[in-house]
């Protein structure tokens, strides 16, 4: 048994639900989450984007780059949806390549993250039944 957690874009949300049903997925619980991932190391790049924002932005406006420096520098947070998915060892596979499909953009940063943990035990709150048949 194994549990995957899929943390992805908000707007992919219904993409995943819809993945994960065509992927036979019995059940699976979304939490809304904020987080952040890797930072850009290199300060050319760090330096072109701020600039490309700030244009975007317009220039002029006094909390523009204060907003901007906050998506650069990492202490701001994103809003991500977190998908919890208990498999068979034999589905992981499937279920994973599933969720990727759905969010996979044009090699943009933000896509999501996918980890694979093994299960100890599940238990079925009204049956009792543990283990494989459980999940």
């Amino acid at each position: 048994m194994q549990e995957i957690l899929a943390i992805v874009r908000m707007n992919k949300t219904s993409a995943t639900k819809k993945a994960l049903v065509e992927a036979g997925v019995a059940g699976f619980t979304a939490f809304k989450v904020m987080g952040r991932g890797k930072l850009i190391d290199d300060p050319a790049v760090v330096a072109e984007r701020k600039d490309k924002m700030m244009s975007m932005a317009g220039a002029d406006e006094a909390d523009a780059e204060m907003l901007i420096d906050g998506f650069l520098d990492g202490h701001r947070l994103f809003p991500r949806r977190l998908f919890t998915i208990l498999a068979h060892d034999e589905d992981v596979p499937r279920i994973v390549e599933a969720i990727m499909s759905a969010n996979r953009t044009e090699n943009k940063v933000g896509d999501g993250k996918i980890i694979v943990m093994p299960m100890l035990d599940a238990i079925r709150v009204r049956t009792g039944e543990a283990g494989e048949d459980a999940v």
